[in-house]
């Protein structure tokens, strides 16, 4: 049981991040690559921490399903940003 009170409270910590942080400078990084633009390094990094962060949310989303949707939707989100960018970055 403590464990899994320490999952919710990581769940709690990650969700908040995600909605305040992570989800509108990447729906702005979403939005600039669909106009042609190209990452530049605070964008590389962002992308990079945010690999970093997905071992634990895999984590979280595998032990629990209520989850998985979400996380789901996050990982398609960076999909899209990160194949658009790599096609602008290709035409430049």
């Amino acid at each position: 049981m403590v464990e899994e009170e320490k999952d919710k409270g990581i769940i709690a910590v990650l969700m908040k991040r995600f909605e305040e942080e992570c989800l509108p400078r990447a729906l702005g990084m979403k939005d600039r690559v669909e106009q042609g633009e190209r990452l530049d390094g605070a964008d590389i990094a962002f992308l990079s921490k945010v690999l970093e962060d997905s071992n634990e949310i895999t984590r979280l989303a595998e032990k629990y399903p209520d989850y998985r949707k979400l996380y789901s939707q996050r990982a398609n989100l960076f999909h899209k940003i990160t194949r658009k960018a790599l096609e602008n970055e290709k035409k430049a």
